[in-house]
Parts: structure tokens; sequence; C-alpha cells
């Protein structure tokens, strides 16, 4: 199947139909703003309506009664504003008529037409005229007389479109008669969309005939679902993308933002493990079962569960095929029901029914589908049908329809006593009238909460009855006719789900929206606290609890959700629910189960309930975490690998009862002691309610605003400073770092939740994780003057000297094994971490300490090797020399080349790594060996999990065994970090004379500058040739000799740039063009895009580049920027005018060939800098100053706007 033609079909197709479907609106008066009023002239046969033509719009003939149509529906609930009624139409009305495209297209390719002709295609290849338009006499269409002569007029005049569309409506009107719930014959309103060109090559018919290739057809489940799930993708991307901006979800996107279609192979599986058991539990065949090849066998049981089943089997063998009765509560686009059609006709035939009576039972008795989306009741409803045509060739004219339900809402329709006066009650009985205002205020805002709404039982079918009876009779009363045929047709239509929404059945089966509570409407929010308060944490919790109510006692529940239900703790109580019942068994996707979908976020599994307590019952439990792909789960499940049986009571020997199915016996036992909650407290931080506003990166801001080491809050108070260093998690880092944000802590009250109440354990030393993470669990150690924030949970211990130990455990493999059975989720909370099972090494108590301490100073070694560190001391490469100040002064050599300095650096970060590896390892044997785990784990740590860096030559040189590591760096990264440090230098922010920062914002200390001075103005130009004396190439040449010595200074150059990678005929054109094209990106990469050198940029031609540093930045930085782009600018006017004059002299060729580039490369400079002279000169005369505290997203914006609000780009974009 060609899934890429079919998304782009599918997507284009949306967005064309959309466009189309507003213009047809506009050709009625209908626009997006309002629907017209006639103009004055307009009479009853004809309505004028003003278009801005020099002629006006004329509507008559069917489309007035149309408009009409159009014109109440958009107005029917006065609670909806006009505009999202519009959209919502417009929206409707595509879909409708990209369903029936498709449909038609699917019925034609598979000769479904009882007259055999297509109508959007032809069976001769090539033919362009699709066979109804070539020959629609041959057709079982039926025309009038002045039809028929309407139809030759068009053939006459070569008018094949109009032709076509008339056609395409007739064809429409005949399917209704056999489709009704797909096509309607009396749908005024969808018809008067109805205008398609098969000609058009930009059009969508011929884009569906053309693009999908016809072969793709014959699979009717997968067809219908890829479309559906494409046609609905950019628009579930944009509801995604509103969820980042806090708009939640209305129920016109749920559909949108919840649908997925289920992988084929899953969706056997829950069929044939439900619908395929019941009827195999009491209807033992071999052959059925052969046939269904991902059914699971049930595990040997003890002979007590097996006489509890053989009882089970006996109530099962009184049921026949007609009694099997399966729900799908969210039938998408029927991808179950159709399955469940397929083992039912299996069951059926083996009873000895032929094909046509099961298709029709099938139809009758046994399939019940609801959806919120109208699209996917449309396609589910077809999709049930051509299953059905599939077996009985005459199925459309049996009337037998399958019996799916979009569900509807009573939104507008008034109760029935506010609208029937009591002396007119059209003799319905008081019964009647109760369940009628009862359909109307339980159904009321259906659509956001579908079939989630809880029906009790009552008689619809007699209400229905009554109702359609009352419209057969009539009545005078225009008031009563009125509402008999409004409110009464839909009073009819909730009746009917009503009716549906109240059974139960032997077997439900479903893949349910997935949506966290936090992305939920106010009002499907407040729905699911009040009727779901178990699982009202998400909606495919909510509705394991509704496809439960769904299920008889003694059926069967199949689904598949998102696998958190079974671990996290805000599932607990929906756990003790499922224990209620029997888990039979379990296909454990985990993630990428889905290959639309890739990454970690949507982890899956499948499961099997039975509707009644078998205690002691062994349950399958298929593990397919491992395979990525689906089709590897899929191959790993068909293979019968990787199975566990469990009995679901031990789970509950586990905190949380999670639904722990592969544990062994040693993990069991080590629940049975003491937890981590007995040594110490874990919190959640405190929450912001806008990181934007109050987190900084610690760099962004002045240092001497920020109170580090503080120990309390009355501390921090006394230091009138606004900044305090904050925890926030961050990458997969053991044992230290992750410190880069501090928090404005200045208003607190501001916050979303300042966990104020926590003060005793802000500022204290911790141990703490990332929430959220993809990767493996891991713990780092922070010291004291730290807040923590809700991404970073922290744990206290009661004792200091047993913090160490613990920090120890949870950095050791064995909790990762732990973890796996807790919370094997990318959330682990504080509560999580609280129920791990905590033992202290007695024997190696001291030597656990000694170990976490060493792995704590390595691990902090190597993250203060960074400048991004606040206890960054100096370069690694540098700080050798640093003592021999004498040394620098004089130029001379401090000690080896740069080349040994690298190689020694290389040889120090080699040695760290090692010894931390080492260490974890023995960590590993303790713990393992204290839990009893030497079966189970093994106590090697991969060299990709240590998380201090290892330095390599060449990327070519990295082992295979890092592979996926964050901590590799080559001889590139080294130097472009050193050239990083070298810039804070000349600008100030470091100090050959001085370890760690030596400005940052504050007072100016030029005594802390003796043996390199930095650039007294705060502006280094970079430009392709030598123009300045603080030219940055050059300056930074002056800074090597000054760092390491004059002696070695060329070849400490060469070995620099060489590893740099840039081009260049000698080292400093190498460096040049380094600092002209990479350093800026470099530089924005390391500080996470909130650099703190900032680049004026002429253009793509570097005309002109500077950088400066922010924390020097004053009101007359671009101003002094300004006059080293005038000093360029002359100097490019001067170099052109010398070339001018050399150009005159010159006979030799080569050189005019060489001077002519260069004179066209200065000129396109000079026009470039010119342009960029009219922006500086602007921004510079506004002389803005900068508030660091704002931070660099918010201050480069700011530089770049005057006070009028008119942006001038001066500096080069943020990459």
């Amino acid at each position: 199947m060609n899934k890429t033609a079919i998304r782009n079909f599918a997507t284009w197709a949306r967005v064309t139909l959309k466009e189309e479907m507003q213009q047809k609106a506009g050709r009625l008066g209908i626009t997006p703003s309002c629907i017209q009023k006639p103009l004055p002239s307009s009479t009853s046969e004809v309505l004028y309506f003003e278009v801005g033509a020099a002629a006006p719009l004329a509507v008559e003939g069917k489309a007035i009664a149309a408009r009409k149509q159009i014109e109440k529906r958009l107005l029917q609930d006065k609670t909806i504003p006009y505009g999202t009624a519009y959209q919502a139409l417009i929206e409707e009305m595509a879909s409708t008529w990209f369903n029936r495209l498709a449909a038609i297209r699917y019925m034609e390719i598979n000769d479904y037409f009882p007259d055999h002709m297509r109508i959007l295609s032809s069976e001769v290849k090539d033919k362009v005229d699709p066979d109804l338009v070539s020959r629609p006499f041959d057709s079982d269409l039926e025309f009038t007389t002045e039809e028929k002569s309407q139809i030759l007029a068009w053939k006459d005049k070569n008018q094949n479109d109009a032709l076509f569309t008339f056609l395409l409506a007739k064809r429409c009107r005949e399917l209704a008669a056999w489709l009704p719930g797909l096509f309607a014959a009396d749908d005024e309103i969808s018809e008067a969309f109805l205008q398609f060109s098969y000609i058009d090559p930009n059009g969508v018919v011929y884009h569906l005939v053309h693009d999908i290739p016809e072969e793709d057809f014959q699979d009717q489940v997968q067809i219908i679902g890829w479309l559906y799930q494409y046609y609905n993708s950019e628009w579930k991307d944009q509801v995604f993308a509103n969820l980042k901006k806090n708009i939640k979800v209305s129920k016109e996107n749920i559909p949108a933002a919840t649908q997925l279609f289920t992988p084929d192979w899953i969706v056997r599986y829950m069929v044939e493990n439900s619908l395929g058991r019941l009827w195999l539990s009491g209807h033992p065949d071999a052959t059925l079962q052969a046939k269904w090849k991902y059914y699971v066998p049930e595990a040997k049981q003890e002979p007590a569960v097996e006489e509890q089943l053989q009882e089970l089997r006996n109530d099962y063998a009184c049921l026949q095929p007609e009694d099997l009765t399966v729900m799908d509560p969210c039938s998408g686009s029927g991808h179950i029901l159709v399955y469940a059609f397929d083992v039912l006709m299996d069951i059926y035939l083996s009873q000895g029914y032929t094909e046509r009576e099961a298709a029709q039972s099938i139809l009758a008795h046994n399939l019940y589908g609801l959806d919120i989306d109208d699209r996917a009741y449309q396609l589910t409803y077809f999709a049930l049908m051509m299953k059905a045509r599939q077996y009985d060739r005459r199925i459309f004219s049996q009337g037998i329809r399958p019996q799916v339900y979009a569900v509807e809402e009573s939104n507008g329709m008034e109760k029935w006593e506010g609208e029937i006066p009591q002396n007119q009650a059209l003799d319905l009985s008081e019964t009647y009238r109760d369940t009628a205002d009862y359909l109307i205020d339980t159904f009321r805002d259906a659509k956001e909460y579908g079939s989630l709404i809880t029906v009790e039982p009552r008689d619809y079918a007699g209400l229905a009855a009554e109702i359609e009876r009352l419209q057969q009779e009539g009545t005078d009363d225009l008031l009563l006719a009125g509402w008999l045929y409004t409110d009464g047709n839909r009073l009819i239509k909730l009746a009917k789900q009503a009716q549906v929404m109240s059974y139960r059945f032997w077997v439900s089966a479903t893949n349910p929206p997935y949506m966290a509570s936090g992305n939920m409407s106010p009002l499907l929010s407040a729905f699911a606290k009040k009727n779901y308060p178990v699982s009202k944490a998400d909606l495919f919790a909510m509705f394991m609890e509704r496809c439960g109510a769904f299920t008889r006692e003694k059926g069967f529940q199949a689904m598949i959700t998102q696998h958190s239900w079974m671990f996290l703790s805000s599932f607990e109580a929906l756990r003790m629910k499922v224990q209620q019942e029997t888990l039979v068994d379990m296909a454990h996707l985990g993630p990428r189960a889905f290959e639309e979908i890739g990454g970690e976020v949507v982890q899956v599994t499948s499961f099997v309930l039975a509707h009644c307590q078998i205690p002691g019952y062994l349950g399958t439990y298929c593990r397919l975490l491992e395979p990525t792909t689906q089709d590897g789960k899929e191959q790993i499940f068909l293979e019968g690998k990787n199975r566990y049986t469990a009995k679901q009571e031990n789970f509950a020997k586990i905190p949380g009862e999670p639904v722990a199915y592969w544990v062994s016996k040693n993990i069991f036992r080590s629940f049975d002691g003491k937890k981590l909650e007995n040594y110490g407290i874990s919190r959640a931080g405190l929450s912001t309610g806008d990181n934007e506003k109050f987190f900084r990166l610690w760099y962004e801001v002045a240092i001497n605003n920020i109170a580090f080491m503080c120990s309390n809050n009355t501390e921090y108070l006394s230091t009138n400073r606004r900044f305090v260093p904050c925890n926030k998690g961050g990458n997969y880092r053991k044992w230290y770092g992750n410190l880069e944000f501090v928090l404005d802590w200045s208003t607190p009250e501001n916050f979303h939740r300042p966990r104020t109440t926590y003060m005793d354990l802000y500022y204290r030393p911790a141990l703490t994780w990332s929430v959220i993470t993809s990767s493996t669990f891991n713990s780092r150690y922070y010291p004291k003057g730290l807040l923590f924030d809700h991404a970073s949970a922290s744990y206290f211990a009661n004792n200091p000297k047993i913090s160490f130990l613990i920090e120890g455990y949870l950095n050791s493999i064995v909790v990762q094994k732990i973890l796996a059975v807790l919370n094997p989720t990318i959330n682990t909370g504080s509560d999580v971490i609280l129920e791990l099972p905590f033992k202290i090494p007695e024997n190696n108590k001291k030597k656990c300490i000694d170990i976490v301490t060493e792995n704590i100073t390595l691990s902090k070694a190597d993250w203060d090797s960074f400048e991004t560190s606040w206890d960054f001391q100096g370069h690694p490469l540098v700080q050798k020399g640093m003592s021999d100040l004498m040394s620098l002064m004089l130029g001379e050599s401090t000690g080896g080349t740069l080349e040994e300095r690298y190689l020694d650096f290389q040889a120090a970060c080699e040695d760290r790594f090692i010894v931390l590896q080492e260490n974890e390892e023995k960590l590993n044997r303790i713990f393992i060996n204290l839990y009893g785990l030497q079966d189970e784990l093994t106590p090697e740590v991969a060299d990709k999990d240590i998380t201090v860096h290892k330095v390599f030559d060449r990327k070519e040189d990295v082992p295979a065994s890092m592979a996926g590591s964050n901590y590799i760096l080559t001889k590139e990264d080294v130097m472009k970090s050193l050239l990083s440090y070298a810039v804070g230098c000349l600008f100030g922010r470091y100090s050959l004379d001085t370890h760690g920062l030596a400005y940052a914002g504050g007072e100016w200390d030029a005594g802390k500058y003796e043996t390199f001075i930095p650039d007294d103005d705060n502006v280094l130009p970079i430009t392709d040739e030598e123009y300045f004396d603080d030219d940055l190439p050059s300056f930074i040449c002056g800074w090597l000799k000054k760092a390491f010595g004059r002696e070695n200074f060329e070849a400490n150059l060469e070995f620099l740039t060489d590893a740099l990678g840039t081009r260049g005929a000698t080292p400093k054109e190498k460096l040049r063009n380094y600092f002209i094209k990479d350093f800026y990106k470099d530089h924005c990469r390391t500080y996470q895009k909130r650099p703190i050198y900032w680049l004026f940029d002429s253009g793509k031609e570097n005309g002109f580049k500077a950088l400066v540093y922010i924390h020097r930045w004053n009101q007359d930085t671009e101003g002094r920027v300004l006059l080293y782009l005038h000093k360029v600018q002359r100097k490019y006017e001067t170099e052109l005018r010398m070339l001018e004059q050399e150009l005159d002299s010159l006979t030799d060729k080569h050189r005019i060939g060489q001077l002519e580039k260069r004179r066209e490369h200065l000129e396109k400079q000079l026009a470039e800098v010119k342009a960029y002279d009219e922006k500086l000169d602007h921004m510079a005369s506004e002389h803005l100053v900068m508030d660091l505290d704002d931070g660099v997203k918010v201050n480069y914006e700011k530089m770049q706007t005057d006070r009028e609000g008119i942006r001038y780009p001066i500096l080069a974009k943020i990459k």
C-alpha cells in the first residue's frame, strides 16, 4: 500500500475541499462572518446579494431552499458563535464529500455497482471520460424526458463537467437508498455543495483517481483507515500546536486530537482473544483456533481454577452465533468492527450458515458501534456495508443497516414541557414525555462526552416509534407540525442512540482516545471529575471504566490503551477496579507500537479482561517492549517469545499494585523490608506557571544579582539579590551537574505554585533526578543553596551520612530493575522513588560512601570543565600554566605545546571515565549481591551510560560502544571551546590572571587583568581582511601568544586551526573563516540559544560583523559599533578606488580576472554595508539601555526595536 500517496492526497484534499466548500457557501450568500441579507430587488424566485462585483449574485431554484436549510443549521444552537458554527459546517461538508468520493471510488474499483458503471473513472486504461459520462443511458439510473434532453444538450456542447456533476448527484441519490448512513436522499445542504470536475487536473476527483493506485482500494479496512487518519493529520498537528499555547481541546477538535488508526495485527489480537475466546470457550474448535493466529491459548491452570473455568464454559456453550454482541464505543473508521465481522463469519459458517445468511444476521444482531465524530460514523457504516456486500451481493436491497451511530447532542432543543402546550400534548403519554425530557437533559453537549455518557434503561424504542407515528398522522397545528419535523427527528435519533447506549454486550472492544485531563475543555474536565473520579486523569482510562459498564457479566473487554494505568500512582484506584475482574492476557507493546508515531511518548498495552473474578487465574502476558518497530513487535508475538504467566493477586505485594507480570520472586521479596520513605522525604518542587518570565540561564543575568550558597531564605533576603540558583532537571547525567538555571525569587507570590511550605527544604543539599526522561533513570547530588522545581524532584535524607548510600543505590542497576516494575514510564515522580525498597549495605557502608564521594567529585570536575558551569575556573588547556604568571607576562613557554596540553587533557578525561565506570560497576556488585539478584543482573556498565566526557581525535574514532552517548568530545570540540574561552578573555569575562569569572556585571576591576588586557571598547570586528588593530582573529593570535608563550605560537596556531575543519590556505585564514562562518552558530549552541556575545551582522556578503559582550553593553554600544561600520565602509571605498587604478594599467588577463572578481565582491559588500548603515544608525540614535534581568530572549528583540515599536534587524539570527 502506497501510504505516501494516500497521505499526500488526504492532507491536500482536506485543504482543497474546505476552500471549495467555502466558495460554494459564498455563492449562496453565506460568508465566514455572516449570512448576507438579500438585496431589496430580490423576489421569491430569485435572491440577489452584493458581492462587490459588477452584477449582484443571484440565487434561485433549489439553491434557495438549500440556503434556508443552511441558515437554519447555522443558527440552530444559540450558544455557539456564528463563526464557529460556520467553520464546523465547512469542515463537515468537506469531510462528507471526501468520504463519499472515497466510498464511490472503492465501490467502482471493486465493481459493487449493479450496473457495473464507473462514475469517477473508466475501466478502459487512459480513457479520460468516466464510463457513466460516456454512456449514461446504459446505466441503471432513471431519467425523465427533460433530463434526457438536458444530458444530450450537455454532450452536444461538450459540457462534460456539468454532466458529471448531474450524474454524480443522481448516483448519490441512488446510493442513499442502499447506504443511507453515508448518502442522503433529501439532503439539500450537502447537495448544495456538490460541484466537482473530473477534467480539472487540480481537482479532488482527478487526484483521487490518479494519485492512489487502484490496488490500494482492494483492502477496504486499510484504505478507509489510512484515508481517515491522514485526512485529520494536519488538523491534529494544529490542535497539538494550540495545546502548547494552553488552548484546550474543544469538542470540535476531539476527533482530530485523539484519532489513531489501530495496527491490523493488534485489532486481530483484541478480537480473537475476546470474541474468539468467548466462542471457543463454549464451542471448542481446533480449526477455528488454528485460523485465528493471534489467539493466545490459555495457560495451564491449577485444579481449583480449572473447576471455575469449566462452569464458565458450560454457560458459554449455551450461546448461539446471534447472541454474540460486540460493541466498539469509539469505532473510528470501523477497523475493529470489520474484523469482528470476519470472526463472526467464521463462527456462523462453522455452525452451518451460508455466507449470505451470516452476513445479514451479523448486521442485524451482532455488531454495534458509537463515535463522537460524524465522519468516523460514516466510514464505519460504509465499511460494514462493504464487508457485508463482500458476502452478499444483494445486501443493499435487504433493508438491513449496521447498528452504528454518531453520538448526537440535544443542544438547542427545548424540553417537552417548554415547547408543547399542556393542552396539546399530541396524546404522548406521560412516560414518553418524561423520557423525551430525560434524553434532552442527558445528551446536552454530548459531542463533548460521546459514549462516556451513561444512559439508564428505558423504553427508547417505544418513544421513537411513537414520534414516528405522530409524524405520519400529522397535525393542523403549525407549531406542533414544525416541532415534529425538527426536534421530533432529532429526538428519534437521540432515542435510537440511547437504546444502544443502555445495552450491555458480550464483548466490548476499542482503541479509545488518549487525552490527559490537562488538555480537556472545562466542560469535559468537569464531567470527568463528576462521573469518572477514579479514571479522570485521561480519556483512555475513563473508557476503561465505560467499556466495563458496557460489558455484561462473564463477557470480555478488549482494549489498547496507554500503559501508564499499569504503573502510575494516579491510576492506582483504577487498578483496584481492574483487580475485581480477571486479566486474561496482554500484549504489552510499549513505545513505537504505531508506525505513524515515533519516540517514547505514546507507550501502549493491549489487553483482554473477563468480567468475572477467577482467583488464582494465570494470565498470559506477552512482553513486546524491546522491538522498536510495529512489525518487530508482531513478529515476536507470533513466535511466542517473551511470554510470562502471572497471578494478578501477586501484584498487590508491590506498593501501588502495578501490573508487574514479569517480576521474579527475589524482586517481590525485596518489598518485604523498608522503603526510601523510611529514610527521608521526597518532593516535587515549585511551579512558576510562566518559566519564560521567571527562569534564566545563569549566564544571562549579572553575576552580582545571583544569591549563591545561601543556607536559608532569610539569608537570601539579606543579599538583596533577585535570583537564586534553581535545580530544574536536565539531560541524562549521573552524580553531579545540570546546574544551569537561576530563578527570579523576588516575587514568589506570583508563581503558580511557589511551594513556600517547602521553605525548610529549599537551600538544602539533596539528591535529584529529572521527573521526565526517555533514558535510564539517573540521580545527581546537588549542594546547598538551590531551590528546586517540579521538573526535578528531590530527595532529602534524614541523615546526611546515609544520603550518599542512597545516591549509590539510585544510580545502580538494581534500581533500574525495580523501577521497571514500579514505574516503567518516562515519568518518575517523587512518590515513586519513596516506594523503592532500600537495604543498607552494612558490610560495605564505608566503601559505598567513599565510592559515591569520588563519583560526585569526578562528575563535578567534568561539569566544571565547561564555561557553562558557574564554578568554571578556566579552560583546562590553559589552567596548567596559570600558576606561572611571570612566564605568561613575558610571553615565554609555560610547559608544553598546545598539542601536548590537548593530549594531557584527553588522557585526564580517559582516566576519569575509566575510574567512574569501575566505581559504578563496584556499586552494582554490592547492590546486586545485597538484593540477591545475581541470576538476573550483571554489574557491567556500558560505555554510553558513563556521564563524563571522553575525548577522541575524530568522529571516526568513536567506538560503537559509545553510540548514543551525549558525552563525546572531539579535538574539534575542544579547540572550539578554547576559542570560546579566548573570546571571553578578549572581552574581559575571563582573565589569564584570575580563576573563574573576572567580569559578568557590576563594577569593572582593571586590576584583574595584567597578562592580557581585554578590548577597551567592547567591540570586536570580524572582516574578511585585517582592517583593525583589534580585529578578532588577530586579537586571538595575540592571546595565544600570551596564554601559551611565543616560543610555540606558530605550531600552536596550526594545531588549533587544523582541528577546526574550516577552509583556508594558512592557519590565520582558517581562523578568520571560522569566526566569519561558524563561531556564532557554535556559541549559540553552547549557550542554548541564549548567547552572551552578540553578533552584529550586515548580511550574507559578510560586509561587516562585530561581536559585543552583553554584560558590558551600555547605551552607547550600538554607536561604537557604528563607528567601526563607517571605518569598514571607507576601507571598502578606498580599496575599490585602488582596484580601479590598478585595473586601468594591467594587461595580464589572469590578474585582471582576479581583481575583477575581488571588485565585484567588494561592491556587493559595500552595498550591503550601506544598507546596514541605515538600520544601525537608526538604532544607535535610540541609545537603548539593556536590563540583563530580562534575559537574552527579551533583550535580543528589545535592542533591535525602536521606541516606535518598529524592528530593525541588526543582529544575526540565533540558530
